[in-house]
């Protein structure tokens, strides 16, 4: 959470609205192998659409949401990293003030899936360690239109998000926008409630 102010949000002048309104903010950081659709799921949230051209993420992109949640303004600072491979190139002070780490995985790749563990403890070993075992992850399996293709199985998931204090778990599509928004709602949710804001 990006606190400003004592009360933990902003109060921003907001262009459709003529009435400033409080805006909690979060810092969201997704991260996934390389093709796992990141960068396609934050695309479809903020512009709603879909790109077939694969363009690589290099080091880091950062988009922003707007979300009317129960009552109150959310503003998501959503930070899409390239692939695992630029991980450990980030300074800590990327990771500061990180509310929640999306881990995001190509349903159709199994190796995207297998490389989860590897990006969750690196992420875990940029953060300060007291902030270790509650901090949230949430999975995101991406892809889920292409069912035919499917390689990553429900009990995989199912374990894993076990094995990890039941991380929440969302199947989702950015091409056919299937549960885009819907899971993006809920990690912020998810981050009101644990933090208590």
């Amino acid at each position: 959470m990006t606190i400003i102010e004592e009360n933990k949000y902003k109060i921003t002048p907001d262009q459709n609205n003529p009435i400033n309104e409080k805006k909690l903010i979060l810092k969201i950081i997704l991260f996934g192998d390389a093709e796992s659709g990141k960068s396609s799921l934050l695309t479809q949230l903020v512009y709603n659409k879909f790109s077939i051209e694969y363009k690589s993420t290099i080091g880091a992109d950062f988009l922003v949401k707007n979300l009317n949640l129960d009552g109150k303004v959310v503003q998501l600072q959503l930070w899409d990293t390239a692939g695992q491979e630029q991980i450990n190139s980030f300074g800590s002070s990327f990771f500061k003030n990180t509310d929640c780490c999306v881990l995001v995985c190509d349903l159709t790749n199994e190796k995207s899936f297998e490389k989860l563990e590897k990006l969750r403890t690196e992420f875990l070993n940029k953060l300060d360690n007291k902030e270790h075992d509650n901090f949230p992850f949430v999975l995101i399996g991406n892809k889920c239109e292409q069912s035919d293709e499917r390689k990553v199985q429900d009990s995989q998931i199912k374990k894993y998000c076990e094995s990890h204090n039941n991380i929440p778990y969302f199947e989702t599509s950015a091409k056919n926008d299937v549960n885009v928004e819907k899971a993006f709602e809920e990690i912020a949710r998810l981050i009101i409630r644990k933090y208590n804001y």
